[in-house]
């Protein structure tokens, strides 16, 4: 059971990191053979003179094909430490993406999952982020947490699905909320969110850190940005943060050592790269994981209901 949460949760937040940030505008990007890896075809075998990434061509912040994202960066940083030499296969991040990429031995690397995504074998984590408020400076809003007086009469963009509308909800602030599609949309800009909030369509935007930092930094007008306070410890769905780890394939965990050695070795470097794109960030928190979240909602929410039969009983 808590494994299929577990699985279900993971993948809820992966996409809310992905969701409605890409736009096609027809990146120039080599094809996928579908033919490749078939009996009688050829298949590329992986080199270990190469650090191959797996990466999305149209996914500011964190990559595009001319390798602008902060995650790009990152693997620059990474594949020079290990003296090795950088490449890249793209594909959409879209379902699919892991058969048709390092599943298909076409790239050995990925550069942002979460710590605990256990389709395949992680590094240790390179940063930790969590879902942001932005508004427009000028209005005048002072908003910290989901209590804040001036939530309570704004229009809040959220992507519908994603762990914040857990908090939301609870809150009663549902009626407030502009939801946007958690699947990608190619035909709309990486920034649509933020671009809403600039032109007043909406008063406050929750997104993912990365995403919203981003594109709050890139606006015409000033915004602000501030991290929401974790929301797990109330409800396990509502988790906010997440450590943020490269990923390879199970088979190929001697990678594993070297790149985290790596990232011990650079993490000032990775940390400049983080705030340079405006990428909000947080201390690691070591063995952070749902599973243990949980578990742990699953014993408060036991212990609650023991309490209140003995209170009966009493």
């Amino acid at each position: 059971m808590l494994k299929h949460a577990k699985k279900k949760l993971g993948l809820i937040v992966l996409m809310a990191i992905v969701a409605n940030i890409s736009y096609a505008a027809d990146p120039d990007i080599p094809s996928l053979n579908p033919d490749e890896g078939r009996i009688g075809e050829l298949r590329r075998v992986p080199d270990a003179s190469e650090f191959k990434v797996c990466a999305d061509p149209d996914l500011m912040p964190n990559s595009n094909n001319k390798q602008e994202g902060f995650e790009d960066k990152i693997a620059e940083v990474i594949a020079k430490d290990l003296g090795k030499k950088l490449s890249y296969t793209y594909a959409y991040s879209r379902q699919g993406f892991l058969r048709n990429t390092i599943n298909a031995n076409r790239c050995d690397v990925i550069m942002g999952v979460t710590s605990d995504f256990d389709a395949l074998k992680t590094t240790k984590p390179y940063y930790r982020s969590g879902n942001v408020f932005i508004y427009r400076k000028d209005s005048g809003y002072n908003i910290t947490n989901w209590d804040s007086p001036d939530l309570k009469k704004a229009k809040i963009g959220i992507i519908g699905q994603s762990p914040a509308t857990i908090p939301l909800n609870d809150h009663n602030l549902m009626g407030n909320a502009r939801p946007y599609r958690m699947q990608r949309d190619l035909n709309l800009p990486p920034s649509f969110m933020v671009d809403d909030l600039v032109k007043g369509d909406i008063d406050v935007a929750i997104l993912w850190g990365p995403i919203g930092g981003y594109f709050a930094k890139q606006a015409k007008i000033p915004l602000e940005v501030h991290m929401i306070p974790e929301y797990e410890n109330t409800n396990a769905k509502g988790k906010e943060y997440w450590n943020i780890s490269m990923a390879v394939r199970y088979k190929d965990k001697d990678r594993i050592p070297l790149i985290d050695a790596a990232i011990d070795r650079n993490q000032d470097k990775i940390n400049k790269i983080l705030d340079d794109y405006g990428i909000p960030h947080v201390p690691v928190v070591a063995g952070d994981s749902v599973m243990k979240v949980y578990e742990q909602d699953r014993v408060r929410k036991t212990d609650k209901i023991g309490g209140d039969a003995s209170m009966k009983l009493e």
